[in-house]
């Protein structure tokens, strides 16, 4: 085992050194459109309709098309698996908004998807039905990833930090009616599984991640929001460290991730600048803003300036060192993370 992770950390580390060193094809410049309406939340509760249009607004400017049907049909094709990736860790009141997904929902019904073949899913949903949510009500699938069965046995990866495994991760040995328990030094691995639902039940996806800093990842955007809460052996990625918060970039980079995202809707109706994704009201406000772009790196790192912004207010040090994936991602030409090559386009009310 010994001799398998030392041959997986040269191989992981020459594939790094070679993209490092190999000149990557620059993006074209980003567009990031946001769309502010103070109508749109009021002590916590969110006015639909208002949400509903702001939604509509960001999918026709994203998409340049002349209507809410044609845009959403631009997206994805007739026959995808539709996938919206909401961000269930904030509870009643940071969860990504029940509003803005009905809007969605609604969009993808009208292209001709049938609304109770789009799945909504996060790693675990505990807290959707405070946050509005209404399973068998609201007609799509609401799925959480089950542990250890909702990870997929062929969908890999490795990487060079070992993480200790705990119940529910794919790999994780504690049953003692099978095999011996194994000690917290044994019970260890450098691979992790995506989802099953991210490997084979969806093709196409709408990443809707919060507005929030992630305190061990820098924040919980788009890039956050379709990485760790789709893998299991997570908890290496989130140590704060570096090295740990790069691979983010890489995990992102896999095809089951970035050839599958088409759309990046970030729930910035309550931005959250310390203490996420998990919630703290101390550290939260109503921004009452939605932003929307197909490159989820340049709308990270908008949404990173935004709440650095809050955190100096704050008088709270800088997040920005663990967020270093953002810029990591733009070196792996996943899209663009200088403010020279990012517009932010104010659709208005």
């Amino acid at each position: 085992m010994t001799k398998l992770r030392n041959v997986t950390l040269v191989l992981f580390c020459a594939i790094t050194s070679v993209l490092a060193q190999a000149p990557q094809p620059t993006p074209p410049p980003s567009v990031v459109y946001s769309v502010h309406d103070p109508g749109s939340i009021k002590d916590y509760k969110t006015n639909p309709r208002v949400v509903h249009e702001m939604v509509n607004r960001l999918v026709l400017a994203a998409t340049g098309q002349s209507d809410v049907t044609k845009a959403w049909a631009s997206l994805v094709s007739p026959n995808d698996r539709i996938g919206i990736k909401i961000c269930a860790a904030g509870g009643d009141l940071f969860t990504t908004h029940h509003d803005i997904v009905n809007a969605i929902v609604d969009g993808l019904v009208a292209a001709g998807h049938p609304r109770s073949s789009i799945i909504v899913w996060d790693r675990s949903l505990g807290g959707i039905k405070g946050a509005g949510y209404r399973p068998g009500i609201d007609g799509y699938q609401l799925q959480a990833i089950a542990p250890r069965d909702g990870y997929d046995a062929k969908a890999v990866l490795s990487a060079p930090l070992i993480g200790k495994l705990v119940w529910g991760d794919f790999d994780y040995v504690g049953d003692i009616t099978k095999v011996p328990i194994l000690s917290d030094t044994e019970n260890t691995s450098n691979v992790s599984h995506f989802s099953k639902i991210l490997s084979t039940e969806v093709t196409k996806i709408i990443n809707v991640p919060v507005m929030s800093i992630s305190e061990t990842n820098g924040i919980a955007g788009c890039i956050y929001n379709m990485t760790i809460p789709n893998i299991d052996n997570w908890r290496r990625f989130a140590q704060g460290s570096r090295f740990g918060a790069e691979s983010l970039a890489e995990i992102y980079a896999n095809p089951l991730i970035a050839k599958k995202v088409v759309f990046n809707l970030m729930d910035g109706l309550i931005a959250q600048y310390a203490g996420g994704p998990q919630p703290q009201p101390n550290y939260a406000l109503h921004h009452a803003t939605l932003y929307a772009s197909k490159d989820p790196v340049a709308l990270d790192a908008i949404a990173l300036k935004r709440l650095e912004e809050w955190r100096v207010r704050a008088s709270l040090r800088a997040i920005g060192p663990i967020a270093a994936y953002i810029g990591f991602a733009s070196q792996l030409g996943l899209g663009n993370s200088a403010p020279n090559r990012i517009e932010v386009r104010n659709i208005g009310r």
